[in-house]
């Protein structure tokens, strides 16, 4: 097995987006105002979203047999991501419900794994070759947290870069620490994980000491429409929003930072060259609806770096 510069560990899921003004209580029925199904899950959307913006991907996941897992074969060969699936033909391929409120585009997600919950130490050995022949290797904590201690454990000790991205945010072993090059939560996630309520940068610097104290070496904390902060290895430098249009929906947000930013290590570029390249993903990822289909293409994202360039924003 040949390496690709990046390999992706986690899951897909189908996105059934609901937009809505406000989300119902229980026992209540709402109507809302508008339905999206498309293709999603942490791991898959990252995938897509590295490999438009110009990263040569492979993604590992597990899958159903049934129509859902033809949409992740859709969106993928339709990215130029290269897929290596191990397939649970007892179980369902994952499936997410998505509220986007109407007015601002947050969102709020309840994931169901499906066959991806099955990922197991025994695939990572299967992947082995890949994982250790790549140049960056990236997880999230959609699948069992062993699966994903187990891959950086692989890619660690292989001496490739990792990213772990805390999401969603869980108890995790003290042991993966020192295994994640960059940690890449979100302020709700890197306070679930310090204890350090994060509503400003200076409190992002505070959660970010306690993750590299705790054996991250750099901590890389997005704050939504305060941009992200870069702390680690003697480095804390604040990354502006790069966007230039009305945000319609967050959902995929985190995940175009994060394949924004691979991508740019993976080609070797500098932690903050790499942030920024995320930034300005992220930036027009938001301006579309959906997760995966939202994720633009290298071109616009070289054009909205430099335009924030020449307005000065770094």
């Amino acid at each position: 097995m040949a390496g690709s510069r990046i390999t992706i560990l986690g899951i897909f899921v189908a996105d059934m987006a609901f937009r809505a003004a406000r989300q119902p209580r229980i026992g209540e029925t709402l109507l809302g105002d508008g339905f999206m199904l498309g293709p999603g899950g942490k791991g898959s959307n990252q995938a897509v979203g590295a490999a438009r913006a110009g990263g040569e991907v492979t993604f590992l996941t597990r899958l159903g047999e049934d129509p859902f897992a033809r949409m992740a074969g859709d969106i993928w060969q339709d990215a130029g991501v290269r897929a290596e699936i191990l397939t649970s033909p007892d179980r369902e391929t994952g499936a997410a419900y998505i509220f986007v409120d109407e007015a601002s585009g947050d969102n709020a997600i309840i994931v169901v794994p499906g066959a991806a919950n099955d990922l197991s130490e025994a695939d990572i050995a299967h992947w082995a070759p890949r994982i250790e022949g790549s140049a960056l290797f990236m997880t999230q904590l959609e699948q069992p947290i062993p699966t994903a201690l187990a891959a950086l454990r692989r890619a660690s000790g292989a001496g490739v870069t990792t990213i772990l991205n805390p999401a969603p945010a869980a108890e995790l072993p003290e042991a993966i620490w020192s295994l994640c090059s960059y940690v890449t939560p979100n302020e709700t996630e890197a306070a679930e994980l310090t204890g350090v309520s994060v509503a400003s940068i200076e409190d992002a610097r505070r959660a970010g000491d306690r993750l590299c104290a705790l054996g991250a070496g750099t901590a890389l904390i997005t704050l939504g429409d305060q941009g992200a902060l870069l702390h680690g290895d003697g480095v804390s430098e604040h990354i502006p929003v790069i966007c230039d249009a009305d945000v319609v929906d967050t959902t995929g947000a985190g995940d175009a930072f994060n394949a924004g930013f691979a991508v740019k290590l993976s080609e070797g570029g500098s932690p903050r060259d790499a942030a920024i390249f995320g930034s300005a993903t992220a930036g027009l990822a938001v301006t579309r609806r959906g997760t995966a289909q939202a994720m633009p293409e290298r071109s616009e994202i070289d054009a909205a770096v430099a335009l924030a360039q020449d307005r000065g924003l770094f």
